[in-house]
């Protein structure tokens, strides 16, 4: 029986190695992705998130000025339906005077809700009632509203409206893992707890609290809904949310897919043409992947 080799210019073209023209080719595509997405990380950060943050304020600041005109701001956990309010919905104004802060506080602590300004502790009652109220906002990223919360000193100020009208807080104090907690509620009485990240901005590495007394009597406190317990952990202090990776992925996706077609614009088209064209579409997408990365990160960040 005879055994048919295969001809040596098959073998010779099996094992030819990758032309340096295809290898650049792929090397370059490589550092388009990874250069994009840095970028989009740097340009998400500085220029995009607050520009977001703002424009989410705005939205939720109409909404609930309308809602509190009409009678029909939440006073609750749940709506006139009888059902949980959704994440995000606008429950409160907060006016901190020694920070120059204004914002509308919505309803939830997750990670994406604090991209959008001071998230409400959702097993918590609302601010102004009687009992513990925690807010959480963001040290560093997407407005950073609560970046400056280790300057403000006892005595200090803190407003907020609700459905049920303006409540004052005075500042007690500031804690830090590991110190003392404070002392517990009397019945009627109501304390406002502020919470953040503390140390560098973009690296921060630890919790931040602050704790305000009610001043004057306390709102009506609805029955409680949602407990401890039944509160997920993606809206503990410094979690983040995993709901993110489909969309993280999607947009990992659609970035290599620019940086592929880049390549092939310049081979086909021209190399300035192809970065005219291919580079606002890797900026874009290096975005949505840096947003979706910072939906990941502690939601303190």
């Amino acid at each position: 029986m005879t055994t048919t080799m295969p001809e040596a210019s098959s073998l010779d073209a099996a094992i030819r190695p990758v032309p340096a023209s295809e290898r650049a080719r792929l090397v370059g595509t490589t550092l388009a992705i990874v250069a994009a997405l840095a970028l989009g990380i740097v340009v998400n950060a500085l220029v995009v998130s607050p520009l977001r943050y703002e424009r989410d304020q705005d939205v939720a600041s109409w909404a609930f000025r309308a809602q509190l005109a009409n009678g029909t701001a939440p006073v609750g956990q749940v709506t006139s339906a009888d059902r949980l309010l959704a994440p995000g919905t606008p429950v409160a104004i907060l006016t901190i005077p020694r920070l120059g802060v204004d914002d509308v506080v919505l309803e939830g602590t997750t990670s994406k809700t604090l991209l959008s300004g001071p998230g409400h502790r959702r097993d918590t009652a609302l601010p102004g009632q009687a009992g513990p109220v925690v807010v959480m906002g963001r040290h560093g990223a997407y407005g950073g509203v609560f970046a400056d919360l280790d300057t403000l000193r006892q005595g200090d100020v803190i407003t907020t409206v609700t459905g049920q009208g303006e409540a004052t807080y005075a500042v007690t104090g500031l804690r830090r893992t590991g110190d003392p907690l404070p002392d517990p509620l009397a019945a009627g009485a109501g304390r406002l707890t502020l919470v953040s990240a503390t140390g560098p901005r973009w690296a921060p590495d630890d919790v931040l609290r602050v704790d305000a007394a009610l001043v004057g009597e306390a709102f009506p406190t609805p029955r409680a809904v949602l407990t401890p317990v039944l509160l997920s952990d993606d809206e503990a202090a410094f979690a983040g949310d995993d709901d993110a990776w489909p969309l993280l992925l999607l947009a990992l996706a659609a970035l290599a897919a620019s940086a592929v077609l880049v390549a092939a614009l310049r081979r086909w088209w021209g190399h300035w043409q192809a970065w005219v064209v291919g580079l606002p579409l890797l900026l874009l997408c290096g975005v949505l992947v840096a947003e979706q990365i910072f939906v990941l990160l502690p939601n303190l960040v």
